[in-house]
């Protein structure tokens, strides 16, 4: 029957429904059963009871189909009848499958075998009742716990979303409450959108709410009202503005002004307005304060020792609830027991008397008695037992009504008031009539169900029955299903090739009838070559016969030579450019690039596959790889060099032939010039005898001029039959052009000779023409025919030899590129990466005595002088039977091969002995404190170190179950003042374990090779590996494995870190396998390093990356994930965490809600910055560096401020805090493990010339001081060390390029003047008592001490010293340069190298990296030794003063130009790094150059060459036309596509690139137009050609010529529309019919096209520009201007305004000072700034400026001053252009100081509050770029 709801009692009624059901129920269910939680319907002893009737059943029998099993049991698909196993928390299950239906207390799962979510326990081991709420914090009254867990036997809670603590104890961030306290939950904070907004959460008090730190003028509990003094809306629309009531209150949301207070000291009665206001917000802010005071008390929390003391209260408190409510219900109970036992007992008392009575008389009724009796029994046993299920039901409704008055909030009066309107309801249902009524229909309902339940469980009988043939069933499906897959597959792919048969038949059938058809063809084909070469073989008989009368050719050929002449040049060049690619050569050449490019593949693979913990055998094969490389580059270079000497030879045949035709011609023409006196001879000559000999003479010189025809006709076919040549070459590759051009060259050279062998029998027949012409008389006509015949094939030739040059600058043109270099290249990198991974690899090499391992390191030898430190990894093999006849063995040797000169290690008499020699005698240090004999079986680390001549050996020992270590230590010297290790590169051997057969070791170290493993560790600072080798001998890996080693066996790498070279980098592919990216994205990871620059993290999508690198140690965060905008950049701009240190630093990247980054170094919040939402869209990072192909891609390179490598150490590297080991990333390149400390060391130090550092250290300078330093300079002056005790003054310096010691007075001067050369020099300085000595590189300086004969001596203390220069001396300049290696003799410790990075004070130092590498005046001087001139002489004695004079030119050059380059008042140079003669385009859509100049010759034949760089996909390069833009030539960009087009006629010749070049790469071009034919060439490989109809019209046009984009409206008739604007990149190279265009008559907004990283901003570049703003914006008699500057001149024009009647403002900076000057027609009047912190100092600075009528105020950087003028009452407000960076000349008054245009960049500028978008400005004039600033 269904219950009518009725509100808040139903929980009552219930509870009475309950007790009433159970008191009238039988021993069957009842029908009402109530699932309570922590309840059961089924008692224990109910189970107990079933279990017992159930037992009847046999487990095994099988039940009727009609019958079901009893409660508790299920049927199983058997008919089998199997108790439920539920753990007793149900007492049904379904049938089949046995899974428990209805589990209570608390329970679920298929058997009830877990607790609900927020319930804790372990049903299957515990009680009943063991799922507990969790305790998070507090059991059933405060449960804030998702879910609950014990761990440890601490229980562990999984909180709700606004939760936190261990126990939930607390509120997370962003809301507040005490969970705590009953009844109170946790709220989100609500500060009315007022509080910070760089916080990811609004910042309240955790338990109050009340909002800690309220902006926009904001006060109140919730930030929901404006500040005292000023008046609006907080919450919406957030405009709290200042009242405008002089000082005086205002209403605080109208700002309606209050009446003023009172005057004097009594309040009057009428005007006390301000009293009654102050009183009454006095009165509403203690109310406030008063409601905020309750809340806190009310929730106060004292912390987490009281909220543990308060839970474990609140949990005692609760049990003992508990236990009193079950004792005072086992109390009842037990009294309804008792009075029940005493009725009981009554009536059996009586019962008894009665049998007593009538005992003898009822002996026949005493069974039945007693049966009754039994009856009686077991009837009060299950009364009883209902007796302890009402029990139960009682206690547990008392619990849930506790509950449900606890969690209602009611009081004990309404629960006593709920119980009675319960009881009354329920007497009332009782007492209806249809009550009764309805519970029999009821019970005939129930009747039914039963029946339907029986029918439903025999149906669920069969259903399991059917279910469990389902699988068989389908598994049979599947089967046939998968057959007739694959039937189907079979039989499509059956009719597949069915089809290709046929279509294979049919192409089969045609190929053999055209076969057929070539077949006859080709037989027709021969029988006509045939028969060709029979009449060819004919047809040669006459030109053999042609070829000999060519030799006796003669008559006047001097036209003929002086056409050739003309001609010779240019033949000669190309001759020239041609010769040179020898077909062998050329063959070679792309053979060996072939091969390079294999080889180079192979190295890819090796190098991507060197595992340096173990696959030793790949890095033997990458190193044989590198010297195969090796030694193809060597033949590479030798096939150039006979190239070289190819060309070379080639060239001098050239020049012969050139002398030849130039002496042929000259003697042709003096034959010439007799032959003409001769003719004039003949005029005059009157005899006639010889008349017929003339006329005879005559005719044989016809016959000859003939044949000379003849001879031209042949010469003229060669070069037509040339010509069609190398047309035929164009249409095919590249390659046959090259043969083809080659063979024509050929047939140019034999031409050539051809005609000079022509020319010899000329002088002959000229000279008896001159013998036979002697006695001429008459009749020349003849003779002038054939001259004029001779002329015409002259002029004939000169017309077809333009042709074939022509021709062949054609393919002259259609080169291929050289790959070879490319590959080199490419080899190198691969080489450079081989060798880095090779000295990574950590794997010993195991020797046998005649092994032996040549090093290859890369270590330079210059630092090796002064300073040389080895270590490494030693293990001996004590066993081997070969060190029983000699157990002394050599170890490694590292020197000159001479023997001299070297460091070496031996094992001799049972100890390891450390040699070493400086060019004397040998110094040998043994280690006897522990001999080999004690050594362990296992790895020891052995470091041997020399400091000049101060030797040391080191032994480490370690402990295989410890951390402990021992150590040993032994000491030597050289004698004498021998300090440094001279190693020649050239005869620098660095041998281990043994040497080859052919080298001789000296005597000290000639011993057996090692036997053992050894592992090679560091040389100085470089780690090193016996796999960088040159060369290995008797090596074998595979038969001698080598020994493995603990890589955390010693203190210096316990410690699980990684180090990176700088070369070398992790690859972490595929980073979300690990964790996901997220609303909160995280990125972790350790680094220590003392360089200045390197990358640590990079990720890189296409045009989208994230980079984090260090920048002169400091943190640089860029990235950019596709945004609108730009790329967003967050640095430490506040220099608040230097981490280059050499300690580790904790780094985390956080990325929020995708759209706001943070930084955090050492848990300490650096910077947040916020961008355009976006996901981070990356699956692989790069750790510590990236290849180089990243790193100088275009997407990348522009982006990154550092591209070098990291070098330091790294570890806990992790994202999403998920763990990496980057050794296992199959990306990782070049890194290993550990963290050497030697590596961290800064051992050397780059000075600026302002830079100095210093420590203090307990030595005596003065009295036995020893001391050493390497430096390198290029600066003649600067002071090195300096120490100042008193009045004694100790300094080393250099003087003039000397070196100088300054010892109390006493100065010792080296000799030589030449230590400012650049290269690296050592200093050793010593002081005794009897000399003070000086050493610069072996060469010794001294003086006697002047105070030697003192007897005080002065004790060795703790003394402060300077590098690099001092504060405190003036005497002396800083130091340029670098200092390394530097050691003393001290007193409290050992000698060593003194690390810098140790010293407390260092001021502008940098620790890591020289710049001095490549001096300028050094690569000057370099170069004039190898120019032509120096080449040419052979003159060496070049005297010193010439030398030393060029030097001091060189350096002036240099200061001259470094004076341009740079403002001395500003640290940013005044011209960025940009690409020489390149100019930058784009910015504003008429980004221009203009010219005016037009060649005359620009419309017969237009070629035009450009080298373009870019990444935008359209626009214009190239355009020029007529006034009506009929006649035009462009070149522009679309879609990616290179298109250029010109008119012919009416149509328009479009010629378009396949591929794209809008990568951001450098590219030639060249178009060219000859009338009706176009041709573009692109990087000199790509050669398209078109050509249109020709037309007889006239192509001219006229000026301008554009570059880089048009004037608006131009260019629109012909290109589309999105061409039509600037082009957005870089142009260069600008040439037009071969001739270089420079000078531009107009520029507007283009630049130099600059390198580097760059912002948003607009860059004004030192040549000039100016920007005029569009009309809307305009300088009044009132405006606010506000805009920032990072100025690179510290003088420049910031802005100007002018009008026409002379009034102006102009603001201009003047060698670092702000100026404002303004005419407001009165007077010049002006106010000015001068900033404490330079605007110069490479830093953004904000000014703004400010202007009322005749007042004016100007702020740079918050320091404000401000001007008041002459009021001018008839001033008018005129609205002028506004120009920004500049002004044109003839606006400028002359009253203005400065008149040079800002360079720098600007950057928001703002009037009146309304953003100023340059890019829409009314003109950008000059080079000015208006998206784009450089950042350094």
């Amino acid at each position: 029957m269904a219950l009518i709801s009725v509100g808040p009692p139903v929980f009552p009624i219930f509870f009475f429904l309950g007790c009433f059901f159970s008191s009238t129920a039988s021993s069957e269910v009842s029908v009402f059963h109530f699932d309570i939680e922590g309840s059961s319907a089924v008692s224990n002893q109910e189970s107990t009871v079933i279990r017992g009737q159930q037992q009847s059943v046999a487990t095994g029998s099988l039940v009727p189909f009609a019958e079901k099993c009893h409660e508790g049991f299920y049927q199983t698909a058997s008919g089998d009848c199997s108790p439920c196993k539920c753990n007793g928390n149900a007492n049904k299950c379904l049938d089949g499958s046995g899974i428990c239906v209805g589990c209570q207390r608390n329970t679920t799962g298929e058997h009830c075998e877990k607790c609900l979510d927020g319930y804790i326990g372990d049903v299957v081991r515990g009680v009943p009742t063991f799922c507990q709420p969790c305790p998070c914090p507090l059991p059933l009254v405060a449960n804030f716990a998702v879910s609950c867990h014990r761990k440890s036997g601490v229980v562990r809670c999984v909180c709700k979303e606004n939760y936190a603590g261990p126990n939930c104890e607390r509120c997370a961030p962003g809301y507040y409450g005490n969970p705590l306290l009953i009844g109170s939950t946790c709220k989100k904070c609500d500060c009315s959108g007022n509080s910070d907004p760089n916080l990811i959460f609004e910042d309240c008090d955790d338990v109050t709410g009340q909002c800690r730190n309220c902006l926009l003028n904001t006060t109140g509990f919730n930030c929901e009202r404006c500040a005292p003094g000023l008046y609006g809306d907080a919450r919406i629309a957030k405009n709290c503005t200042e009242c405008n009531c002089k000082g005086e209150p205002c209403d605080s949301r109208t700002g309606e002004c209050l009446g003023e207070g009172p005057t004097g000291t009594d309040c009057p009665t009428i005007s006390c307005d301000k009293c009654i206001w102050d009183l009454t917000d006095d009165i509403r802010l203690a109310s406030l304060s008063i409601d905020e005071s309750k809340s806190i008390l009310l929730s106060i929390s004292t912390g987490v020792a009281a909220n543990k003391q308060l839970n474990e209260l609140n949990s005692t408190v609760f049990l003992l609830k508990m236990k009193l409510s079950e004792k005072e219900n086992h109390s009842l109970l037990r009294k309804i027991q008792i009075d029940n036992a005493e009725t009981e007992m009554t009536h059996l008392f009586l019962e008894a008397k009665t049998l007593e009575e009538q005992g003898n008389q009822a002996s026949s009724k005493g069974l039945l008695v007693e049966k009754e009796t039994m009856a009686t029994i077991n009837h009060a046993t299950q009364l009883v037992q209902q007796l302890g299920n009402m029990r139960d039901n009682i206690q547990e409704i008392s619990s849930k009504m506790k509950y449900y008055g606890i969690q209602h909030e009611l009081s004990p009066e309404d629960i006593i008031q709920k119980l009675n309107l319960a009881e009354e309801m329920l007497r009332e249902i009782q007492h209806r009539k249809p009550f009764s009524s309805q519970r029999l229909l009821a019970t005939d309902e129930a009747d039914a169900a039963q029946e339907l339940l029986r029918q439903v469980e025999e149906w669920q009988l069969r259903y399991n029955e059917t279910r469990s043939l389902f699988p068989i069933v389908l598994d049979q499906l599947s089967d046939y299903n998968m057959k007739l897959s694959d039937l189907q597959e079979a039989l499509d792919q059956a009719l597949d090739y069915v089809r290709e048969t046929k279509d294979i038949n049919k192409e089969n059938t045609a190929k053999l009838q055209e076969n057929e058809k070539l077949q006859e063809k080709v037989k027709e084909q021969t029988n006509d070559v045939n028969s060709i070469l029979l009449s060819a073989i004919d047809t040669l008989v006459e030109p053999q016969q042609f070829n000999i009368k060519l030799s006796d050719v003669i008559k006047n050929v001097s036209g003929f030579y002086a056409e050739i002449d003309g001609a010779k040049k240019e033949l000669q060049e190309k001759l020239a450019n041609l010769s040179r690619f020898d077909d062998d050569l050329v063959q070679q050449a792309m053979e060996y690039a072939q091969e390079l490019q294999r080889l180079a593949d192979k190295l890819d693979r090796n190098l991507h596959s060197v595992d340096t913990n173990g696959l030793v055998q790949k890095a033997l094969n990458a190193s044989n790889v590198y010297e195969n490389i090796a030694t193809y580059i060597e033949e590479a270079n030798e096939t150039a060099l006979l190239a070289l000497n190819t060309t070379h030879r080639i060239s001098d045949a050239v020049v012969g032939i050139d002398t030849q035709i130039i002496y042929h011609k000259d003697e042709s023409e003096r034959l010439l010039n007799q032959a003409k006196e001769l003719q004039e001879m003949a005029d005059a000559s009157k005899y006639s005898s010889f008349l017929l000999g003339n006329d005879l003479t005559v005719a044989d010189t016809s016959h000859r001029i003939a044949e000379t025809i003849a001879r031209k006709d042949a010469l003229k076919s060669r070069l037509m039959k040339a010509m069609k040549q190398i047309q035929s070459t164009e249409q095919g590759n590249i390659r046959q052009r090259l043969d083809q051009s080659k063979l024509i060259t050929q047939e140019a050279v034999n031409t050539t000779l051809t005609i000079t062998q022509t020319s010899t029998p000329m002088a002959k027949n000229l000279k008896n023409w001159s013998k036979n012409l002697q006695n001429f008389k008459h009749d020349t006509v003849a003779y002038d025919s054939a001259v004029d015949s001779a002329g015409d094939a002259v002029k004939n030739l000169t017309e077809v030899i333009p042709q074939l040059l022509d021709k062949l600058r054609i393919v002259d043109r259609k080169l291929p590129a050289n790959n070879i270099s490319a590959s080199i290249q490419r080899i190198r990198e691969l080489i450079a990466q081989t060798r880095s991974v090779a000295s990574k690899v950590q794997v010993s090499m195991k020797f046998e005595g005649r092994s032996a391992v040549e090093i290859n390191s890369k270590t330079s030898l210059s630092d090796l002088k002064a300073f040389t430190s080895i270590s490494l990894y030693m293990k001996l093999q004590k066993d081997h039977p070969q060190l029983a006849a000699s157990p002394d063995r050599f170890v490694l040797y590292l020197g000159n091969k001479n023997g001299k000169d070297y460091v070496g290690l031996a094992i001799k008499n049972d100890n390891l002995v450390y040699i070493y020699n400086l060019g004397g005698r040998d110094v040998e240090i043994p280690l006897d404190s522990k001999p080999l004999s004690s050594w362990p079986a296992y790895f020891s680390i052995v470091k041997v170190e020399r400091v000049g001549k101060h030797g040391k050996i080191f032994l480490t020992v370690p402990s295989p179950s410890s951390t402990a270590e021992e150590k040993f230590i032994k000491k030597g010297e050289v004698p004498g003042t021998d300090s440094l290790l001279d190693l020649e590169p050239k005869n620098t051997v660095f041998y281990v374990g043994g040497v080859p057969p052919n080298f001789k070791l000296p005597p000290s170290l000639n011993l057996p090779g090692f036997i053992g493993c050894l592992e090679l560790g560091t040389l100085n600072d470089d780690i090193i590996s016996l796999y960088n080798f040159k060369h290995i001998y008797n090596m074998n890996t595979t038969t001698s494995p080598p020994c493995a080693r603990n890589k955390l066996a010693f203190t210096q790498s316990r410690a699980v870190s990684y180090f990176f070279d700088g070369s070398g980098y992790a690859l972490v592919k595929n980073i979300e396998r690990r964790g996901r990216f997220s609303q909160v994205t995280r990125f972790d990871i350790e680094v220590r390093t003392p360089t200045d620059n390197g990358l640590i993290l990079l990720m890189v999508n296409g045009s989208m990356f994230f980079s984090l690198v260090m920048q002169n140690g400091f943190l640089y965060l860029r990235y950019d994930f596709g945004f609108s905008t730009h790329s967003m950049l967050l640095e430490d701009s506040m220099k608040k965490a230097q981490i280059n240190d050499a300690k580790f630093h904790e780094i985390s990247v956080i990325y929020h809600n995708s759209k706001k980054m943070i930084l955090v170094v050492d848990r300490r919040h650096i910077k947040s910055v916020e961008n355009e939402k976006k996901a981070m869209p990356f699956t692989d990072i790069y750790i510590g560096g990236a290849p180089s192909e990243i790193l100088k891609s275009s997407n990348v390179s522009p982006h990154l401020t550092v591209n070098t490598g990291f070098k330091g150490c790294m570890k806990g590297f992790q994202f999403q805090k998920k763990d990496f080991n980057l050794l296992e990333e199959p990306g990782t390149l070049g890194i290993s493990y550990g963290c050497p400390e030697e590596s961290l060391m800064s051992r050397r130090a780059y000075f600026n010339g302002e830079s100095y550092i210093s420590s203090s250290q307990k030595m005596s300078l003065f009295d036995d001081f020893e001391g050493g330093f390497n430096f390198r300079t290029l600066q003649p002056n600067g002071l090195l060390f300096y120490y100042a005790e008193g009045p004694d003054m100790f300094s080393i310096s250099v003087n003039d390029g000397a070196v100088v010691l300054n010892a109390t007075g006493t100065e010792v001067r080296s000799t030589e003047r030449r230590y400012n050369d650049g290269k690296t020099h050592f200093i050793i300085t010593s002081v005794s008592q009897e000399r003070y000595e000086l050493i610069v590189d072996d060469k010794t300086h001294s003086k006697k001490n002047p105070a030697k004969d003192k007897t005080e001596q002065k004790h060795g203390s703790t003394k402060k010293f300077y590098f690099g220069g001092s504060p405190i001396s003036t005497q002396y300049a800083n130091f340029t340069g670098c200092i390394s290696n530097a050691y003393f003799i001290r007193l409290d410790r050992e000698v060593e190298v003194e690390d810098f990075q140790r010293y407390p004070e260092k001021v502008q130092t940098s620790l890591y990296g020289c710049p001095v590498d490549s001096p300028p005046v050094a690569l000057l001087h370099k170069k004039g030794k190898n120019s032509s001139k120096a080449k040419g002489s052979r003159n060496k004695k070049v005297g010193r003063d010439k030398e030393i004079n060029s030097k001091a030119t060189g350096l002036k050059n240099l200061d001259q130009e470094m004076s341009v380059q740079r403002d001395p008042h500003c640290h940013l140079s005044k011209n960025p790094k940009a690409t020489e003669h390149a100019n930058q385009f784009g910015g504003t859509a008429n980004s221009r150059q203009e010219f005016d100049h037009i060649p005359k010759d620009f419309s017969d034949r237009s070629q035009f060459s450009i080298s373009l760089k870019t990444h935008s996909s359209h626009g214009m390069i190239f355009y020029v036309s007529d006034q009506e833009e009929n006649n035009f030539i462009t070149l522009f960009v679309a879609h990616g596509r290179l298109i250029f087009m010109f008119n012919v006629g009416h149509q328009k010749l479009r010629i378009k690139s396949q591929e794209k070049y809008n990568d951001g790469l450098w590219h030639n071009v060249i178009f060219v137009r000859e009338k009706n034919t176009g041709r573009l060439i692109i990087d000199g490989l790509r050669v398209l050609e078109e050509s249109s109809p020709s037309v007889d019209d006239t192509w001219q046009v006229s000026g301008p010529l554009y570059i880089g984009g048009v004037a608006p409206g131009k260019a629109v008739k012909n290109i589309q529309i999105s061409s039509v604007y600037s082009f957005n990149g870089c142009l260069s190279n600008l040439q037009l019919n071969g001739r270089p265009i420079t000078s531009a008559s107009q520029t507007f907004s283009v630049t130099p096209c600059f390198e580097g990283p760059s912002e948003a901003g607009t860059y004004f570049s030192s040549e000039g520009g100016y920007v005029i703003l569009d009309e809307s914006f305009s300088l009044g008699l009132k405006f606010e201007v506000v805009f920032e500057i990072r100025p690179r001149s510290s003088s420049g024009i910031l802005m100007h305004g002018h009008s026409v009647n002379g009034e102006y403002l102009n603001m201009h900076m003047k060698q670092g000072q702000v100026i404002v000057k303004l005419n407001n027609g009165i007077r010049d009047f002006s106010t000015s700034v001068t900033p404490k912190q330079s605007l110069c100092d490479g830093m953004w600075h904000r000014i703004a400026v400010i202007r009322d009528a005749n007042v004016v105020q100007l702020d740079v950087d918050s320091e404000v001053n401000h001007v008041v003028g002459p009021l001018n009452p008839k001033a008018v407000d005129h609205r002028e252009p506004v120009f920004v960076g500049g002004v044109p000349e003839s606006l400028l008054t002359s009253s203005l100081t400065t008149r040079n245009s800002f360079t720098g960049c600007i950057r928001n500028f703002v009037i009146d509050e309304k953003p100023v978008s340059f890019s829409k400005a009314a003109l950008v004039r000059g080079a000015v770029s208006i998206n784009t600033c450089p950042s350094v």
